[in-house]
């Protein structure tokens, strides 16, 4: 009777935990079916605030105005048709909202050509479009990009085929080319009374900052120079601007292997004689090199004759200011934290951005929150501390409110406002989440920290539900950029809320799933995201794969003989080397359109030299051979895993050859492997329903080989 009763006992809890770990489980369709926000923006005067949602592929604009910041669906665009909004923008007066519709703008080369992810005959266009804030039929303004409203609000300049074009911001007559500039132009800046342009003109080995005025004005050029001159920013009164120049190209051939200062500098010049004068030069020091973070100097010219910009000299990407005639810069953010999506208030007194800094330090450097500092003054301010996150804040044109985006481990990312001064966060869109959306059913990652090999301390998330079997199979998830940063909540980037759903449904299967912040990664400081002997040139960051996949195998409820890794991107590159290194450790992978042959993107991430060219790279042959060694395709002899490789093969930033060849080459080895091909999608998915596709694939390939234990 005691067996019998064991047995009963035994026999009850094992439904019960079976019962409620099928209770957590819901369809990757489900947990997929969140609206997701970007592109939020104000105008220049009152309270009006615009942003891109897209839900379940049908990408639209939305408004909303104070006081009462009642969301309003401005477009009603009906189909996954994968075309992205960017460049979305709100005219100062507040009557216009203009956007681009379609491209890849996330991508490493032809950002600018049509996705045609529905396989058309008749290919889509990147087309600019005009709409009233108040509403009605959107407009087409012309094909072209990176559309900029003049201050005055009736002209729009943007670019087409690397010139300069302008339109009517109501579309009421064509579009034309505004001017012709030998090279390739873009960063467009209208003077702040709308009368002239400044621009950068691109000639390859050198880049001048050009001021336009007018048809039967000749261009003025600011200070030309030997070097690569970008991001002009006006003065408040519109007679001076301020520039960032680095080195042009050339000189000697050097060592690929010696890692070394990237130099540049701040300069101002007078619009109306084309002189300049240096104000600033970055300390001449590996992490006092050009800003690699998101939007890279950011550089501005602020109220009280401020210049305010990023650098990461102290090791940290901060926030610095200093006077238009130079003198010492004023550290503004000085806390061990990094400074993302910064934006100038309109009246250009204060500095707003999200950063991993907050209340609880030892969990918000894997957050986000809204934080705030003059430009004159280190008086920094976190808006928005707790546990959710909060990012890409803007203030309206009266200077009244802060819109930001938010989330939570839960929530999906939802559009919010909150006063500039005191008050309570309003979340906007609630009712725009699904019914079927399982929000109570998401866990809350955990923050894991473990040390790599030689000492790096990583940082990771790990998705468990409770209750399932003794031992579980796990699931290593790698990142791709590689500069990005996995969060403790969903992801500010629509690519990685994909991998954020994916690791919550993976979890809710029964998967132990640990997502891996490895070196290269932002976030953690400077030595962290620039170490040496990373990527092609030692794939230094696989020592945090694989210790990841190491702690996962030491915990009491994995079973080490269960573990798969999967990623996207590079990390579709450090699964490869995961599986092609350690097939022992990981059990079965999923390679995402990945990396596996360095030497196809140029030797350390450049060209070979010309054969006829006397002078050579000294250290050629050694780099060479470390750029294969740290190639997935040196070590495929190793490789025995089963392996699932995706690619959608209108990939424009790991050209879809990479898979083609690693193809051939386990196909040759006998390695167990499927594939999915999907036809016309880039690398972000652009289309709904590949994505469902590729994260249904992964999730049923994970299954089939890693959900019953081995014998």
């Amino acid at each position: 009777m005691k067996t019998l009763t064991f047995f009963c006992l035994t026999l009850g809890l094992f439904l019960t935990q079976t019962t409620r770990l099928q209770a957590q489980t819901f369809s990757l369709e489900a947990v997929k079916s969140y609206p997701f926000p970007n592109e939020l923006t104000s105008s220049a005067k009152g309270s009006r605030i615009a942003w891109a949602f897209a839900e379940q592929g049908k990408r639209n604009v939305y408004v909303a105005e104070g006081p009462d910041f009642t969301p309003r669906k401005l477009t009603n665009y009906t189909d996954d048709d994968g075309q992205e909004l960017t460049s979305l923008s709100i005219s100062d007066d507040g009557k216009w909202v203009v956007y681009v519709r379609g491209g890849d703008h996330g991508s490493n080369w032809d950002d600018e050509l049509p996705v045609n992810t529905m396989s058309s005959p008749v290919s889509p266009k990147v087309q600019i479009w005009s709409v009233p804030f108040a509403g009605g039929e959107p407009k087409a303004i012309a094909e072209g990009d990176a559309p900029v409203i003049s201050p005055k609000s009736d002209r729009i300049a943007f670019i087409k085929g690397g010139q300069v074009w302008i339109s009517p911001a109501d579309g009421s007559s064509a579009a034309k080319a505004l001017f012709n500039a030998r090279g390739t132009n873009s960063s467009i800046q209208w003077s702040p009374d709308g009368s002239q342009l400044a621009f950068v003109c691109d000639r390859k080995d050198h880049a001048f900052v050009g001021v336009f005025t007018s048809e039967t004005t000749p261009i003025t050029w600011l200070a030309p120079s030997f070097s690569k001159d970008d991001s002009p920013s006006w003065s408040p009164d519109g007679k001076k601007i301020v520039f960032v120049r680095t080195p042009g190209s050339g000189g000697a051939p050097d060592s690929i292997l010696v890692r070394r200062h990237r130099p540049w500098s701040i300069w101002t010049a007078d619009v109306a004689s084309g002189t300049a004068s240096q104000i600033w030069q970055a300390p001449k020091t590996l992490a006092g090199s050009i800003p690699t973070t998101h939007g890279g100097f950011n550089l501005h010219w602020a109220a009280n004759d401020r210049i305010v910009y990023l650098s990461y000299e102290d090791g940290w990407p901060h926030l610095y200011s200093i006077a238009s005639l130079g003198g010492a810069p004023l550290l503004l953010t000085t806390a061990p934290f990094m400074a993302e999506h910064i934006t100038l208030s309109h009246d250009r007194k204060w500095l707003l951005f999200s950063g991993n800094v907050g209340l609880d330090n030892k969990l918000d450097i894997d957050r986000r929150h809204v934080v705030r500092v003059p430009v004159d003054k280190a008086a920094m301010e976190v808006l928005t501390p707790g546990a959710g996150l909060e990012w890409m804040p803007v203030v309206t044109g009266d200077g009244a409110t802060i819109a930001m985006i938010s989330a939570t481990a839960q929530r999906p990312p939802l559009p919010t406002v909150r006063p500039f001064t005191t008050g309570a966060t309003k979340v906007l869109a609630q009712n725009l989440i699904p019914a079927s959306f399982p929000q109570s059913q998401l866990v809350t990652p955990k923050q894991v920290i473990f040390k790599a090999p030689d000492g790096m301390t990583v940082h990771g998330q790990l998705f468990e539900q409770t209750g399932g079997p003794a031992k579980k199979p796990a699931i290593i998830y790698v990142h791709g950029g590689p500069p990005r940063q996995m969060l403790l909540g969903w992801n500010y980037s629509d690519y990685y809320a994909n991998s954020y759903a994916l690791n919550q449904y993976l979890a809710s299967l029964g998967f132990v799933v640990l997502s891996v912040n490895y070196r290269l990664g932002i976030g953690y400081g400077y030595d962290f995201h620039q170490p040496a002997n990373g990527g092609a040139l030692g794939a230094s960051e696989y020592q945090d794969v694989r210790a990841a996949g190491v702690w996962l195998a030491e915990q009491s409820q994995v079973d080490p003989s269960r573990i798969g890794i999967y990623g996207g991107s590079y990390g579709g590159y450090l699964t490869a080397l995961a599986l092609a290194r350690d097939s022992k450790l990981f059990a079965a992978g999923v390679d995402i359109h990945g990396v596996h042959d360095w030497s196809q993107q140029g030797v350390g991430g450049g060209t070979a030299p010309s054969a006829m060219r006397f002078e050579k790279i000294p250290d050629l042959e050694p780099a060479s051979k470390l750029v294969y060694q740290s190639s997935p395709i040196s070590s495929v002899s190793g490789w025995t895993s089963p392996v699932l490789i995706i690619h959608g093969d209108d990939d424009r930033n790991v050209r879809f050859t990479q898979s083609t060849d690693l193809v051939r080459r386990l196909d040759k080895q006998g390695v167990p492997m499927e594939t999915l091909v999907i036809v016309d999608d880039t690398h972000h998915w652009m289309k709904h329903t590949n994505a469902l596709k590729m994260g249904n694939a992964t999730g049923d390939y994970f299954k089939r080989k890693l959900m019953k234990p081995r014998q």
